[in-house]
């Protein structure tokens, strides 16, 4: 498979502009990274790059039948850990 470049460049971005609990949206154009696989492969490779980059990654919609081997994904940058509630 060929860099997943586009998740990778949304985590250099990320880093100069989004501070802790920043938000990010993308939109992934499967045939732009690897025309040889399922646009479905591509996806997941993008999103497993964008979560060992500090990334988590919340939702993801294909962009059929509007666009085909497209997807959107939202979600948000080095996000802080949840509090337990103090009863």
């Amino acid at each position: 498979m060929q860099s997943l470049l586009q998740a990778r460049i949304l985590a250099l971005n990320s880093s100069y502009f989004l501070k802790a609990g920043g938000h990010f949206v993308i939109s992934i154009k499967a045939n732009c990274i690897d025309s040889t696989v399922p646009a479905e492969a591509v996806f997941e490779g993008e999103v497993k790059m964008m979560v060992q980059e500090h990334l988590k990654p919340s939702e993801q919609v294909t962009l059929e039948p509007f666009e085909r081997d497209h997807a959107c994904v939202v979600g948000g940058y080095r996000m802080p850990k949840k509090q337990k509630a103090v009863a």
